[in-house]
């Protein structure tokens, strides 16, 4: 560029002048030339401010325009409320969203692990919404696995790794919790003390000829013990 070749010529011209700097000894000679060196210096120095600019220019034009993200206001709400069912192949959840279908399909996003799935729904009406859930109760395949927006709903496919089986649970948590609700007939301390437990829930739960039946056979157990006859 022009530019470029002004720069050379003067860097040429300071390095003549300072040759002939070393070489004078005349006081008048020295302070014209350093005057000179001086002003060349000062429009070297303008000179690469001009270029640094026109490079900087020419940059900008060439930067693709700046992509400007829609603000994402609000806070995220964490989704607690879903249905589910399943087919033979799939374990299917259902998130109702009212909206949810108008929004672009680009900010419905669901991540698939082997044992979980991550959704997030950005920029609902100013909120975003996520649900994670881990630990589902057996394992999905990840690629057969997706997700379908549909009217005020988002459906989410965990495609089964083993077709034809039957979830009872969505989760193990959900599976530990239920089944420690259940009463335990087969304690770990003592065989019979889980057969109690069962006779005294029959017994609270039962009719009076019920509870006459089991006082009965209770009676019986006790003096058979008692003879050292345990048959059972």
């Amino acid at each position: 560029t022009n530019l470029s070749s002004v720069l050379t010529q003067l860097q040429k011209d300071l390095e003549e002048v300072k040759v002939l700097l070393e070489k004078t000894s005349r006081k008048r000679v020295r302070d014209a030339l350093t005057a000179e060196k001086s002003k060349i210096e000062t429009e070297i120095k303008n000179k690469m401010q001009q270029k640094s600019q026109r490079k900087a220019e020419l940059l900008d034009n060439e930067k693709p325009a700046a992509v400007v993200a829609p603000i994402t206001t609000g806070y995220t709400v964490k989704i607690s409320n879903y249905g589910w069912d399943q087919s033979d192949k799939f374990v299917k959840i259902y998130i109702t969203l009212t909206g949810v279908h108008q929004v672009p399909t680009e900010n419905v996003q669901v991540h698939f692990t082997e044992r979980s799935f991550d959704l997030l729904v950005k920029n609902l009406n100013g909120k975003s919404y996520s649900m994670i859930v881990n630990n589902l109760l057996k394992p999905i395949s990840v690629e057969g696995s997706s997700k379908k927006v549909k009217t005020d709903t988002v459906l989410i496919l965990c495609r089964k790794k083993a077709e034809n089986t039957r979830w009872d649970y969505l989760t193990q948590v959900e599976k530990e919790c239920k089944e420690k609700e259940k009463p335990s007939y087969d304690t770990e301390t003592d065989p019979s003390e889980g057969l109690m437990n069962v006779l005294k829930k029959i017994y609270e739960d039962g009719d009076d000829d019920m509870k006459r039946t089991i006082n009965k056979a209770w009676v019986e157990s006790r003096e058979k013990q008692a003879k050292g006859d345990t048959e059972f």
